[in-house]
């Protein structure tokens, strides 16, 4: 069978010799314009340690051959021992009017969050091309990561290191049209026609998801009530619906409160979920945050561990920064109830209804 796929590695070699070449053009014919001087590149790479201390933490197979879950089942930070991320190379350009964004992540997190991508997709998180049409409209038209939820894929913009399940099962990214709207100083609004969620590289199905945003900031923290709604599967002719609300605010110089809350359903099958995420700033340099997270399956079938599930997942993380390094020590216990039989299991391959783990993650940014 004739290989007709690139590898990875070719795709960079490609990639970088493309950049390197419309950099020299630009140089040479657009000077006066100031391209180069509004490239910018930024990213992150990051690594962690995870440990179970009353679960597993080496593969083990049940009697059907089938691998034991041995993390919670929200995404990424799930492997033991020492672990890798992701690398995050981001290529962006703001000129006066338009710009561009190309934002590739290599590594399992990367390939994780672009897991619906096309095999010729599969290092893009984002690109997308976006014009300001006026000072109050923007277009924007690509691969973007979702407006939806407190938490992002990138573990620089994330507090707690580990993930939120109302994150996991939302949506991670889309591909469309969205239009952005400055009412005034203070409120915004967005609307979208996408791909259905997290297939990013085409639309393999002829149908669409259109998604609406509402939001309220001021110089203390921001608001912002998110829909989202769509036939999302080929098998199903049934939309899903998620509202979603995102908030957080500095009460304090040294206090921040943050809160997401979600509904997700398609044809009575979904979640609902709360998560509360207090943080203190104990000096310049360490901060205390906790996440605490209730999260709800729907009776007629959820998504992670079954129909009417509960789940509540406590997240204490450390944030300590070293100039462009964070460390950040975590503490996890997750307890899920109302299940036909409990869903973790210890060394001795005996079920529990609860998991602790602690997680040591080092984050480099640039």
């Amino acid at each position: 069978m004739k290989l007709n796929t690139l590898t990875n590695i070719q795709k960079i070699m490609i990639l970088g010799v493309c950049c390197f070449l419309t950099f020299n053009l630009s140089a040479q014919e657009d000077t006066e314009s100031g391209f180069l001087s509004n490239l910018e590149i930024s990213g992150s790479v990051d690594t962690y340690f995870r440990t179970n201390f009353n679960g597993l933490n080496k593969d083990e197979y049940d009697g059907n051959g089938d691998l034991i879950p041995k993390a919670p089942a929200s995404s990424f930070a799930n492997d033991p021992g020492f672990a890798i991320g992701m690398a995050n190379a981001i290529l962006s350009y703001e000129g006066e009017k338009v710009g561009f964004v190309a934002d590739l992540v290599f590594g399992p997190r990367g390939e994780d969050a672009v897991f619906a991508s096309g095999p010729s997709n599969n290092i893009v998180n984002q690109l997308y091309a976006y014009w300001n049409v006026s000072d109050a409209v923007t277009l924007t038209m690509g691969n973007f990561n979702t407006f939806l939820g407190y938490e992002v894929i990138s573990p620089v913009a994330n507090f707690n290191y580990s993930t939120s399940y109302m994150f996991s099962y939302g949506p991670f990214s889309h591909t469309g049209i969205k239009a952005d709207f400055a009412i005034d100083d203070n409120w915004s609004a967005m609307l979208g026609v996408m791909n259905p969620t997290d297939y990013t590289e085409y639309n393999p199905f002829g149908k669409y998801s259109f998604g609406g945003q509402l939001g309220y900031s001021n110089d203390n923290g921001s608001a912002f009530l998110n829909v989202l709604y769509g036939e999302q599967m080929p098998t199903s002719d049934e939309a899903l619906f998620q509202v979603d609300l995102t908030t957080g605010w500095n009460l304090s110089e040294l206090f921040y409160l943050g809160l997401n809350t979600t509904y997700n359903a398609t044809d009575g099958e979904g979640f609902y979920g709360a998560a509360l995420y207090p943080q203190v700033n104990t000096s310049e340099n360490f901060a205390l945050g906790l996440r605490a997270e209730y999260f709800k399956e729907l009776e007629d079938g959820g998504p992670v561990y079954g129909a009417d599930a509960t789940t509540m997942a406590y997240t204490l993380t450390g944030s300590y920064s070293v100039g462009n390094l964070i460390l950040k020590p975590e503490l996890r216990l997750d307890s899920v109830s109302d299940t036909p039989d409990p869903v973790f299991f210890n060394s001795d391959l005996e079920r529990n209804d609860n998991l602790s783990s602690f997680v040591l993650a080092a984050i480099y940014s640039f």
